[in-house]
């Protein structure tokens, strides 16, 4: 969908604005794990997750192919939000974001104070998503899908820094809500001609690429309650799930207890606060602590952008279960 040259031209895109993350070797985890781990920190981004490159690449080059675009709208949990508030803000655009009711009330914050106009509708993403393209088609407004080549292609950009950092990586995990993520590694992988190995990770309460990746084909699911709301996605995006059925070795599905344990790790053993789809690759990586044992683990690290309410309540609660996994 890319090749490098054009993935470069990306990345210089995305350094005006985000320099690259870093990507750290913690012993501590390392301890945990039982082997070797490096994680990706996407939670240093300026909006605080890997999304905001995709928003940088999709309108630098909206506003370049498609000049009057006179606005944007789009619909989202909120990473995506943020992203394409800053991109357009950097373009003179404004930005429509519709999310769901009773979504993260700092994500809503954030997306605003990035200069976004924010409308709720609807109980899940999939409802907001819907009532935005019928607005889109209403005003004349530009719809921002959730899953696009041009954002994918700026979301890469960080598996570029990683797989150039760190080429020897056996195992890396890579959390799915739209899969943009997972699809950038996958080409990137590809297109270094590495070998490393890719695992998707999804929510049990929200496994629609899981089933999909399963079933070979697109299976839906009636519900995404899973307290980890980047990867809260009902339906999966078609081309997404054929490059992740094409590069992926196997879609892990963990549990919202897994994804608070990762959580805790991530703050006792790297000062780092993860949300829940942030988590999500380490709880699938201690999950899978047998089968990677002896192997260099890569881990994303994909947004921070969690309420301090959901933190208290879910990961922190006083009746959390016990951890399970040894230190």
């Amino acid at each position: 969908m890319f090749d490098l040259a054009e993935l470069e031209r990306a990345h210089e895109v995305v350094r005006q604005a985000v320099p690259p993350t870093p990507a750290y070797a913690w012993p501590l985890l390392a301890e945990r794990l039982g082997t070797e781990v490096m994680v990706k920190h996407e939670n240093h981004t300026p909006t605080g997750a890997f999304k905001v490159r995709g928003g940088l690449t999709y309108v630098e080059r909206l506003k370049r192919e498609k000049p009057e675009t006179r606005g944007l709208i789009s619909a989202t949990r909120g990473n995506h939000g943020q992203s394409l508030a800053l991109a357009g803000r950097r373009h003179g655009l404004p930005v429509t974001i519709y999310v769901p009711r009773g979504n993260s009330v700092e994500k809503n914050r954030a997306m605003a104070a990035f200069g976004a106009r924010l409308v709720e509708h609807g109980e899940d993403f999939q409802a907001a998503r819907e009532e935005a393209y019928r607005q889109a088609e209403r005003e004349g407004l530009h719809i921002v899908p959730a899953f696009h080549p041009n954002l994918m292609l700026g979301v890469a950009t960080y598996a570029l820094e990683l797989l150039r950092t760190a080429p020897d990586i056996d195992v890396l995990y890579v959390p799915i809500g739209q899969g943009s993520g997972i699809c950038g590694c996958i080409l990137v992988r590809d297109l270094l001609g590495l070998k490393t190995e890719i695992v998707g990770v999804q929510s049990s309460l929200a496994p629609s690429y899981a089933l999909s990746f399963a079933a070979g084909t697109v299976v839906t699911t009636e519900s995404s309650n899973t307290l980890a709301d980047g990867m809260a996605t009902r339906i999966p995006d078609t081309d997404a799930l054929a490059i992740i059925r094409k590069g992926a070795s196997r879609i892990v599905q963990v549990t919202d207890d897994e994804i608070a344990a990762a959580i805790r790790a991530y703050w006792t053993d790297t000062h780092n606060l993860a949300e829940g789809a942030g988590a999500a690759a380490l709880a699938a990586a201690l999950q899978e602590k047998r089968k990677i044992a002896g192997k260099r683990v890569g881990l994303i690290l994909s947004g921070g952008n969690i309420d301090f309410d959901l933190f208290r309540k879910w990961v922190m609660a006083e009746n959390a279960v016990a951890e399970r996994i040894p230190v």
